[in-house]
């Protein structure tokens, strides 16, 4: 059981899911998770210490926050503690914007690496679900990160997000994102991969997985929640679910 410097203990041990519009929230214990990418820009946090963090194959560190960029790859060791984990989707706040959460951190391989936790996560943690106030809270977060960042995202790119987002039952083509941007499908890839940091395809596959993630932490089978987000089958759903977390649904759902 994690304690913190002032000697208040995490008293759950138990994962907590959130999946919103926008944004998503993991808070839980983890122990030490294979190298994975996320197709959005991810924010870390150790609720009540440090955590070991190691970016594309380099040396471990320690820290208490970090804000790893879409398409990086890295791995983490908690230990068994907890660990929060917020990730926003680029429309609502970009990988540029989410850098100012860490703003008087350092840079280490593409991730910006925090001395301290000004997460949210560790309250719904201890309460065992999310609080009305998150959802503010986060609002108000993104709203003062898209403040300070220095790019905004290309407005047909934002345009292709939120129609991922909100119609995938349609799973929209490249072709077919493409023409609603009005630009080429050759084009379009490499701008969506420019603003968002992954490709298309990914991204779809990360939506279906967040899909998934929403039924299940809300009872749904893993079966059932494999097959509503477009999934072949459960085994298909594992393996993107690894791939992502560098963790079996096992271990985090």
């Amino acid at each position: 059981m994690a304690t913190d410097p002032t000697g208040v203990r995490a008293s759950r041990s138990d994962a907590l899911w959130h999946v919103d519009d926008g944004w998503a929230m993991f808070a839980g214990p983890l122990h030490r998770n294979a190298p994975h990418a996320h197709s959005t820009a991810v924010y870390l946090a150790g609720l009540y210490g440090t955590f070991r963090l190691r970016i594309g194959g380099g040396e471990w560190f320690s820290c208490r926050s970090a804000v790893i960029r879409p398409g990086t790859v890295y791995e983490f060791d908690v230990g068994g503690d907890p660990l929060g984990v917020m990730y926003l989707e680029p429309n609502l706040a970009g990988p540029d914007a989410m850098a100012t959460f860490n703003k008087t951190g350092h840079e280490i391989g593409g991730a910006l690496i925090g001395r301290i936790d000004h997460s949210i996560m560790r309250p719904c943690f201890e309460a065992g679900r999310t609080t009305p106030e998150v959802a503010s809270s986060v609002s108000d977060l993104v709203r003062h990160a898209e403040g300070r960042a220095y790019r905004r995202m290309d407005d047909r790119i934002v345009r292709a997000v939120a129609e991922l987002q909100f119609n995938l039952a349609a799973a929209p083509s490249v072709s077919i994102a493409a023409a609603a941007a009005g630009i080429s499908a050759t084009r379009f890839q490499h701008l969506f991969t420019r603003e968002v940091g992954v490709p298309f395809r990914r991204y779809r596959q990360w939506q279906r997985l967040r899909m998934a993630i929403r039924s299940a932490a809300a009872g749904a089978s893993l079966t059932d929640a494999a097959h509503a987000a477009g999934f072949a089958d459960q085994a298909h759903f594992s393996r993107v679910f690894k791939a992502t977390f560098g963790a079996p649904p096992s271990r985090g759902l």
